[in-house]
């Protein structure tokens, strides 16, 4: 069986992710940054970046009502792992009773703790981190925590995908990662922007510009 035929069972429905996404908008706005869930497109755009024949762990910071997560277990390998790390208890809850998926872990926490919660599943580095929860809106040690947490729990050769709603992250970014590519997506509501940043500079030819799979030979930069 491989990753195309092995689809997740998930019971929520499209009009019960919305409702449930806008309730919490409302609750907790500084926190959601939007009042409806991804569009498809930016979903597209951002898991363009992942090489899924190597993606053996996968984390997603703040999944909400799982928009993203699905897409991601749709394309993931059968032998492979999600993380999803939620502060808002409502959308844990909505995600452990509508998604059903031996290769997803549901974590209630802190993007901050994501070494702690990775070793407690007995995985030791991530090779993709997807995040979507709003940098500029957060203390800004908490900001820093998640970010250093973030760039050491990756593997060497991992991404860190991140989609926001204006640019303000970019400095925060780009004193953790040597690499941070930058994408527009427009078909969403809001507008997104995209950043996909990498540990090692001589890692670039790995970042996927525009769907193409460019790669640098080893050594290249040496």
């Amino acid at each position: 069986m491989t990753s195309s035929t092995l689809v997740p069972k998930q019971n929520g429905t499209r009009s019960e992710q919305i409702l449930l996404f806008g309730r919490n908008f409302v609750k907790h706005p500084r926190m959601l940054g939007s009042l409806i869930p991804s569009s498809r497109f930016l979903v597209d755009r951002v898991l363009r970046q992942v090489d899924w024949g190597r993606a053996g762990t996968i984390v997603e910071y703040g999944p909400g009502v799982g928009t993203i997560t699905g897409e991601i277990l749709r394309r993931l390998r059968p032998d492979a792992s999600l993380v999803t790390i939620e502060m808002n208890r409502d959308f844990v809850h909505y995600l452990r009773r509508t998604v059903h998926d031996r290769r997803l872990h549901v974590a209630e926490g802190s993007a901050a703790d994501v070494e702690t919660i990775l070793a407690d599943r007995e995985l030791r580095n991530a090779d993709y981190v997807i995040s979507g929860i709003p940098y500029s809106t957060m203390p800004t040690e908490v900001r820093e925590r998640i970010l250093r947490a973030t760039h050491d729990v990756l593997h060497p050769h991992g991404a860190f995908l991140v989609y926001q709603f204006t640019r303000a992250v970019l400095p925060y970014l780009r004193t953790t990662f040597p690499l941070v590519h930058q994408e527009f997506e427009p078909r969403n509501i809001m507008p997104a922007r995209l950043f996909f940043c990498r540990r090692h500079p001589d890692r670039r030819g790995v970042i996927r510009k525009r769907g193409s799979r460019k790669r640098a030979r080893a050594g290249s930069d040496r």
